[in-house]
C-alpha cells in the first residue's frame, strides 16, 4: 500500500477523538512543565512556541496546542486540518499536519496523549510523500531525559572505540544536559527497552542491522540520506527523497530511528573519522534543535532534508 492510500489509518492512528478537550482544571504535577514547537517543513522554520510552567493532570497534547494556536479538525475532531490557518493538503495533496513528543513519532490522538512533566511536543507541517518519519533528533536531550509517555528508557552508548576522543565526548554532552548513560560495545545485545546511542564511522555502525538501512532511501529508513560505497559518499536528500547534494567521507550524519515500538536508535556517524567527528560536534542542542536529522559537512551542519536544489 502507498503512502497515500495509508495515509488516512495513519492519521486515525495519530489523533484519535478530540471531544471533551477543553481546558480542565486538575492538579499541579511536580517535575516540571512542557514545551510546545510549531514547525513547518521538518523543522526549517518556526511558527510559534510556548510552554507551560507546571502541567496539570489530564492535560493533553492537543490541549497545550489549543491554548495559544488556532485549530481546526476533520473527520469529526479526529484530524488537525489547520493551525494558525495552515491547512493540511497543499497544493499536491500531500501536506499535513503531524506531531512528536520528545523526538518520537506519538502512537494515539493528541486528545488521548497526557502530558508529562518535561515533554517536548513539536507539531510539524510537512510533505509525507517520501516518508513517515518515527523519530526526530530535534528535542534533544530529549527523549534521553524523559523518554516516551513519562516511561524513560536507560541511554547506553556503543562505541567502535571506547576509549576514543569521539566516544568520550558523546558521553560528555549527555552528562552535561543530565543524561546518566552506560557504555558498550557496538552491537551489544539487549536492544529493547533501551534508549542506543552507536558512534562510530559508518564502516562499522552498518553492520548493525537496525543502522544500515541508511543506506535505503528515507521510506524505509525514516531519514533524508543515504551512506553510498561503504560511506564514500552521503547523499543528502529533498523532501521529495531526491538526491539535492552528494558529500565525502568526511560527512558525519546524526539521526534517531524508532525501529520498534521497544527500541530508540541514535546514529552519530561520518564516513570517516573527519566525518564522524564532524558529527559529534553537531551533537548539541543548540544545531540539533527542531531538525529531524542533521548532516554534518565541512561547510557547517545542515537540516535534512534539504531544500530543493540545495
Amino acid at each position: 500500500m502507498g503512502l497515500r492510500a495509508a495515509l488516512p489509518a495513519v492519521l486515525a492512528a495519530l489523533t484519535a477523538a478530540v471531544a471533551g478537550c477543553g481546558v480542565g482544571a486538575g492538579a499541579e504535577r511536580e517535575g516540571g512543565g512542557a514545551t510546545l514547537r510549531v514547525t513547518r517543513d521538518f523543522g526549517a522554520q518556526v511558527l510559534s512556541s510556548g510552554r507551560v510552567e507546571k502541567v496539570r493532570e489530564d492535560q493533553t497534547v492537543m490541549r497545550l496546542l489549543r491554548a495559544d494556536n488556532d485549530v481546526k479538525t476533520r473527520y469529526g475532531g479526529n484530524f488537525v486540518q489547520s493551525i494558525d490557518g495552515l491547512s493540511g493538503g497543499g497544493e499536491s495533496g500531500s501536506a499535513d499536519w503531524f506531531y512528536f513528543v520528545n523526538g518520537i513519532e506519538a502512537g494515539k490522538g493528541a486528545a488521548e496523549y497526557e502530558l508529562n512533566p518535561g515533554d517536548v511536543v513539536q507539531w510539524d507541517y510537512r510533505n509525507w510523500r517520501a516518508a513517515m518519519v518515527r523519530a526526530t533528533v530535534g528535542a534533544f536531550p530529549e527523549p534521553f531525559l524523559h523518554g516516551a509517555e513519562g516511561r524513560r528508557f536507560p541511554t547506553r552508548v556503543e562505541c567502535e572505540d571506547a576509549s576514543s576522543r569521539a566516544c568520550e565526548q558523546v558521553k560528555d554532552t549527555l552528562d552535561r544536559a543530565g543524561v546518566p548513560a552506560t557504555g558498550a560495545s557496538l552491537g551489544a545485545a539487549g536492544n529493547q527497552q533501551v534508549a542506543r546511542v552507536v558512534v562510530a564511522t559508518w564502516a562499522r555502525a552498518r553492520q548493525l542491522p537496525t543502522a544500515r538501512a541508511l543506506e535505503d532511501d528515507p521510506g524505509k529508513s525514516g531519514v533524508f540520506a543515504r551512506f553510498r560505497d561503504g560511506g564514500r559518499k552521503v547523499e543528502l536528500l529533498d523532501e521529495r527523497g531526491e538526491v539535492a547534494a552528494t558529500g565525502g567521507p568526511d560527512t558525519g550524519i546524526v539521526a534517531a530511528r524508532r525501529p520498534s515500538d521497544t527500541e530508540i536508535l541514535w546514529l552519530i556517524t561520518g564516513g570517516d573519522e573527519r566525518g564522524l567527528d564532524a558529527a559529534v560536534k553537531a551533537f548539541d542542542v543548540a544545531t540539533l534543535r527542531d531538525a529531524f536529522a542533521v548532516a554534518a559537512t565541512p561547510d557547517g551542519p545542515q537540516h535534512l532534508p534539504l531544500e530543493d536544489g540545495s
